[in-house]
C-alpha cells in the first residue's frame, strides 16, 4: 500500500530544480501512506512529474522501489495497491516468451511487465487486485489514471491553474503552491445527504475522482485537454453490465453446489490476499462477514492466523466478547483491547487531518481505534466488508419493502390526496390533536413527536415507489429542512442511467450499495483510517469473482425467513456453529448523540457558530441550530444530521481556516 502523486505542465518545467521541489512537498504529505521509502521521478521537457510513498509489502529490497520503469523503458508507473495474481500473471508471460529479465519479485514489475506485453486494457483485464495508479507511457506522451473495479483506493485529479495534479489524497494536492481549492456547493449537498461524497464528484469544484473500474488518457503535446476540461473515464470493467448480465445468466446448480462455489472462490481470493512479505493478520468482529473471512484464512493457513478485536466499555453494542468466542473455536491468535469512551473521543480532533475531504459516518472513529491496534502487530490486515452489498445483509432493504408492502397497494392519486391533508397542519397542531385523543385511545400511553411521524408519513405516501422511498430512507439532510439553498440542494444528482432496471427491488438496493455506499463510504472510511497508521488493508470478498458469481445468484440463496446473506451464512456453518454467529446485526457504531449532549457538547456549540456560518454562506445556520436545540433538550435524537455539518465544519477549520 502506498500513495502515489504527480503533475503536468504541458509547456515543461521552466525549472527542473523547482518542479522537483513541488513534487517533494506533494510526496512527503503522504508519508503516512508510505513510511519506508520515497521516489520521485520527472521528464522536465515533457512537463510530467511522478511521485511515490512507499509502505513495503511484497519485495522489500530496492528492486521494489518506485516510480518504476518498465524494462524496455517505454513506462513509467507509480502504483498504490496490490495484484493478487502476480505470480501466475508472471507464469504466463513466461510461457508466452514475453516476461523481461526479472530485476525483482514485486508484483507491480510483474504488472508493469503485464502491460508493456498485452496493453494497458488487457493487464487489467487480466489482474486481480486493489489498486490506484499512475502509467505514463513515453513513446505516445499519454499519461493513464487508473483505479481498481470496486473502488478500493484512492485516487483524485483536478486542475490548479493550467497544471493537471493527480494523488492518492486531496493533502497532496494542497501542497502544490498553484492549488486553489474552491468548495463546491454540488458536492457539499451531497455530503449532506449521504455523509460521503461521492464520486466523481469531491469538496472542491476543480477536482474529480477517478471513478470504479476505470481509466483516463490524458495525452500530452498537441492533444493536451484544455484546462478545466475533464478527460473522460473509460470503463475497463462495469458493474452495470456485471449485475444485468449476472440476472440473465443465474447460476443454475443447487444450494449446495453455490455454498462449494462460493467457499471456492473465497479460498482462492483470501489464499492471493495472504501472499505477503510482512506480518498480516485480520479484523475480526464476530459478525459473519469477518468470521467467514477469518475462517477461511485459518482453513488455509498452516499457523494461527492474527486477529484483532476493539471493544468498547460500557457500550451497549459491544461485540468484542462474540469475536472471542469465535476465535476460540478457530484458533486464531487473537488481540482483543478494550477502549473507554474518553480514548474514542480523542480520535475526534484528528478526524479532519485523517478523512482530508469531508466525511461523517461516525463508524469511522472505530474503525481508526481498531487500525491502530492491527497495526501494532501488523502491517497488512484482511477485513470482511462487502457482504451486505453483495449478499443482501442490510435491515433497511427489509424495512423499505416492509413499508412499501403497507402503503404501495394504495391508489398514487390517494396517496397523494392523503399527503397533502396530513401537511395541511402543522406538526404542533397533530401534537395537540394527539394529545386529546391519547386517554381516549391508548389511556396513558403516549407516543413523543406525534406530528413529527405524522409530517413523515406524509413524506413516505408521495413516493412513486419504494425506490424512492429508500432513496429517502438513506438520505439525511433533505431540501425540505432548508439548510442549503433550494436551487443548490438537488443540482448535483448520481446518474440514474448508470442504474439498472433489476425486476427485483431488493437486488436494485443492493446495486445502489454497491456502486455508492460501499465505494464512497465504506471503503473511503476503511482505506484512511488504516493508512492514517500506515496498515493495508484487503478485502476478499470484493474479489471481483466473488462479485460477479453473486449477481449470478437467485434472491432466494441471499434472502430467506427475513434474514440477509444466507448462503454466506450457510458456508460461515461450515467452520463456526451457528449459535457463535447466528444473532442481529448490530453495525460497528458509536453514541455520538449522547456525547453530543455530554463530553463533546462544548466542542459542538464551539464549531456551531452561528456568525461564522452566516459568514461562509455555505451552510444556513438557522435550521442547523433548531435541531441542536432539539437534541440537547432530548425533544429529538438529530445526532447522524449533526454530526454531518459539525465533520463539515470541522474539515473548514482545518483546512480553510
Amino acid at each position: 500500500m502506498c500513495g502515489i502523486v504527480g503533475f503536468i505542465e504541458p509547456k515543461g518545467f521552466l525549472s527542473g530544480e523547482q518542479a522537483q521541489k513541488i513534487l517533494g512537498l506533494m510526496v512527503r504529505s503522504l508519508s503516512h501512506r508510505g513510511p519506508d521509502d520515497e521516489g520521485l521521478w520527472f521528464d522536465a521537457q515533457s512537463g510530467i512529474a511522478l511521485g511515490h510513498r512507499r509502505l513495503a509489502v511484497i519485495d522489500l529490497s530496492p528492486q521494489g522501489r518506485q516510480p518504476m520503469e518498465s524494462a524496455d523503458g517505454r513506462y513509467v508507473i507509480s502504483f498504490n495497491g496490490e495484484i493478487y495474481n502476480f505470480r501466475l500473471l508472471a507464469q504466463e508471460l513466461e510461457r508466452e516468451g514475453l516476461a523481461p529479465a526479472w530485476r525483482g519479485h514485486s508484483d507491480t514489475e510483474v504488472f508493469l511487465a503485464a502491460i508493456a506485453a498485452w496493453g494497458l486494457k488487457e493487464a487489467l483485464c487480466k489482474s486481480v487486485g486493489m489498486f490506484a495508479f499512475a502509467l505514463y507511457d513515453k513513446a505516445e506522451r499519454i499519461l493513464y489514471l487508473v483505479r481498481d473495479r470496486m473502488g478500493e483506493k484512492p485516487l483524485y485529479y483536478g486542475w490548479a491553474s493550467g497544471t493537471f495534479l493527480f494523488a492518492s489524497e486531496l493533502k497532496a494536492l494542497r501542497a502544490h503552491r498553484k492549488f486553489s481549492g474552491e468548495i463546491d456547493p454540488e458536492a457539499l449537498s451531497l455530503l449532506l445527504r449521504h455523509n460521503y461524497i461521492p464520486s466523481p464528484w469531491s469538496i472542491y469544484r476543480n477536482v474529480r475522482k477517478v471513478p470504479p473500474g476505470s481509466f483516463l488518457a490524458v495525452p500530452l503535446g498537441s492533444n493536451w485537454p484544455p484546462p478545466g476540461t475533464w478527460p473522460p473515464p473509460q470503463k475497463y470493467w462495469d458493474p452495470l453490465h456485471v449485475a444485468i448480465n449476472g440476472q440473465k445468466n443465474p447460476f443454475e446448480g443447487s444450494e449446495k453446489e453455490a455454498a462449494d462455489h462460493l467457499e471456492e472462490l473465497l479460498k482462492r481470493a483470501v489464499e492471493g490476499q495472504m501472499i505477503s512479505d510482512v506480518p498480516l493478520g485480520a479484523f475480526l468482529s464476530g459478525g459473519i462477514d469477518s468470521s467467514t473471512v477469518v475462517a477461511v484464512m485459518q482453513a488455509v493457513s498452516a499457523r494461527p492466523v492474527r486477529t484483532f478485536t476493539v471493544g468498547f466499555e460500557k457500550w451497549d453494542y459491544n461485540e468484542a466478547h462474540h469475536a472471542k468466542r469465535v476465535a476460540q473455536h478457530l484458533g486464531t491468535d487473537h488481540t482483543e483491547v478494550y477502549i473507554d469512551a474518553q480514548r474514542a473521543m480523542e480520535v475526534i480532533p484528528e478526524l479532519p487531518a485523517i478523512y482530508d475531504e469531508p466525511f461523517s459516518d461516525s463508524s469511522q472513529i472505530p474503525t481508526h481505534l481498531i487500525a491502530a491496534v492491527a497495526r501494532k502487530h501488523v502491517t497488512v490486515s484482511l477485513s470482511g466488508d462487502g457482504g451486505d452489498e453483495l449478499f443482501g445483509g442490510y435491515p433497511r432493504y427489509f424495512q423499505t419493502l416492509r413499508i412499501w408492502r403497507q402503503i404501495g397497494w394504495l391508489p398514487p392519486s390517494l396517496r397523494s390526496s392523503m399527503a397533502t391533508i396530513l401537511r395541511s397542519q402543522p406538526a404542533s397542531l397533530w401534537d395537540k390533536l394527539f394529545g386529546w385523543a391519547t386517554p381516549l385511545v391508548w389511556g396513558k400511553r403516549r407516543s413523543p413527536r406525534f406530528g413529527d411521524k405524522i409530517l413523515k408519513l406524509a413524506d413516505i405516501l408521495d413516493f412513486a415507489s419504494s425506490w424512492d422511498l429508500y432513496r429517502d430512507l438513506i438520505s439525511h439532510w433533505r431540501p425540505s429542512h432548508g439548510v442549503l439553498g433550494e436551487d443548490t440542494f438537488w443540482a448535483a444528482h448520481l446518474d440514474g442511467e448508470r442504474w439498472p432496471e433489476l425486476p427485483d427491488p431488493f437486488h436494485r438496493m443492493m446495486f445502489w450499495d454497491m456502486v455508492t455506499y460501499l465505494p464512497d463510504d465504506i471503503l473511503v472510511k476503511v482505506d484512511r483510517a488504516a493508512m492514517a497508521v500506515s496498515l493495508e488493508t484487503r478485502m476478499p470478498l470484493l474479489d471481483h469473482r466473488i462479485v460477479e458469481f453473486s449477481w449470478r445468484l437467485p434472491l432466494s440463496m441471499k434472502v430467506r425467513n427475513g434474514k440477509g446473506k444466507w448462503l454466506l451464512r450457510e458456508l460461515l456453518y461450515r467452520y463456526v456453529p451457528k449459535e457463535l454467529v447466528d444473532r442481529p446485526k448490530m453495525g460497528f457504531g458509536i453514541p455520538i448523540g449522547e456525547w453530543l449532549r455530554g463530553p463533546l457538547r462544548a466542542w459542538t456549540q464551539g464549531l456551531l457558530n452561528e456568525k461564522e456560518m452566516r459568514e461562509r454562506g455555505l451552510i444556513k445556520p438557522e435550521p442547523v441550530l433548531r435541531k441542536w436545540q432539539e437534541h440537547i433538550s432530548g425533544k429529538r435524537n438529530w445526532q447522524y444530521l449533526l454530526w454531518d455539518i459539525l465533520m463539515f465544519q470541522a474539515w473548514l477549520k482545518r483546512w480553510h481556516p
